[in-house]
């Protein structure tokens, strides 16, 4: 078998038409690190990493050394050798994000090799579909918010979509007009969610929970800090509504410590960032054993939701019966053209859920031509 002869990062950036944001941020462009694996046989593969896409690349030609000359059908090695080396001072964060977009590539060109999706190679699909909820409904600085996000929540029922997720964190007042007038616009037989990113305090979030419990949440994601375990853990003993939460969460052991706080109903690890693939599985089982429900968070290219998608297709519903509630993967909705034009094939629900691909490693490829162009500095 070939052994990897290259690994090239790619930062691609395109600014966005109009500017959205969310309760910490704006943004004015989407920029995302990727990066090819190449066996010397050119067999390639792609992956992604879910956060800051230049400090990303630096972690990546950290670790590219080790895996030079290596045999990519042993990425489960591979990813203990690069855990091992940024073990001392990457525990968390960046260097595991890094550690995640060379995994995912790895699974990617190790399906190729052995000519398999990596749905197969995961344990084998439960599911040729798997069911997507649309991520949009984000703020802008221009007057009529409120009739906007309820018009848009409106398109994405029209389209098929079964689930929507609105951001809140705008305040306790005007975020209860919000998903009142969102509820309103998609009627009772639409799952519908909220999420704060980390906006509130707890006596914020408690006060939220009462106001739109009578609207049939779905989930709370991220209510309280990332750091805030107790305050999840007070806030999901005091609502119905599930609690969602960690997208900020890295590797197994911080998976665990949110699991031991009783923290969540549902567990939301980027692939892109958790650990990759590999990680992601070892997640997924210490999630069983905590009987906590998985819901990746997904927010990048093509390449980051065929990730879900085989994910997912894998994955275990709990507790186990005959009519169980399918998992969901979030579909983000949001102006990206890295996502709609850079990679295919393009992704699109059909009766809100969308086909795992069934080619060989994650399906996906990335446009040459465009790879360039959205290489390019502004």
């Amino acid at each position: 078998m070939p052994n990897i002869a290259r690994i090239e990062t790619f930062v691609v950036s395109q600014r966005l038409q109009k500017p959205f944001s969310y309760s910490q941020w704006e943004y004015d462009r989407r920029t995302v690190c990727l990066v090819r694996v190449t066996a010397d046989d050119g067999t390639y593969g792609w992956g992604e990493g879910y956060g800051p896409a230049g400090v990303i690349r630096a972690g990546i030609e950290f670790f590219t050394p080790l895996l030079l000359g290596r045999d990519p059908l042993a990425n489960g090695a591979l990813w203990q050798a690069m855990h091992v080396r940024g073990l001392d001072f990457g525990r968390r964060g960046v260097l595991l994000a890094a550690i995640s977009a060379i995994d995912i590539a790895l699974w990617d060109l190790k399906g190729k090799l052995l000519h398999a999706p990596v749905s197969v190679l995961l344990g084998g699909p439960r599911r040729s579909r798997v069911n997507v909820y649309a991520t949009g409904l984000y703020f802008d600085r221009e007057p009529g918010l409120r009739d906007r996000l309820a018009r848009e929540a409106a398109g994405y029922v029209a389209q098929g979509f079964r689930a929507v997720k609105m951001k809140v964190g705008l305040g306790v007042e005007e975020d209860a007009g919000n998903v009142a007038a969102v509820r309103a616009a998609i009627g009772q037989d639409i799952q519908l969610m909220i999420d704060s990113n980390h906006a509130y305090l707890l006596t914020e979030a408690r006060a939220l929970v009462d106001r739109v419990a009578e609207h049939d949440i779905g989930w709370f994601e991220e209510p309280v800090s990332p750091d805030d375990y107790a305050g999840y853990r007070e806030l999901r003993r005091q609502t119905r509504i599930p609690i969602a939460g960690g997208e900020c969460e890295y590797g197994v052991h911080g998976f665990q410590q949110l699991f031991a706080a009783e923290a969540v109903d549902i567990a939301q690890p980027d692939l892109c960032a958790c650990g990759g693939l590999t990680e992601g599985q070892r997640i997924a089982a210490l999630a069983r054993a905590h009987f906590v429900e998985v819901t990746p968070h997904c927010w990048g290219t093509g390449i980051a939701f065929a990730v879900g998608l085989h994910f997912l297709s894998t994955i275990d519903v709990l507790p186990g019966r005959r009519r169980a509630r399918e998992p969901f993967l979030e579909m983000d909705r949001t102006e990206n053209p890295l996502r709609d034009l850079l990679t295919t094939p393009r992704f699109s629900p059909e009766g809100g859920s969308v086909a795992v691909p069934t080619a060989p490693g994650l399906g996906v490829d990335v446009d040459a031509a465009l790879l360039a162009e959205y290489s390019k500095p502004f």
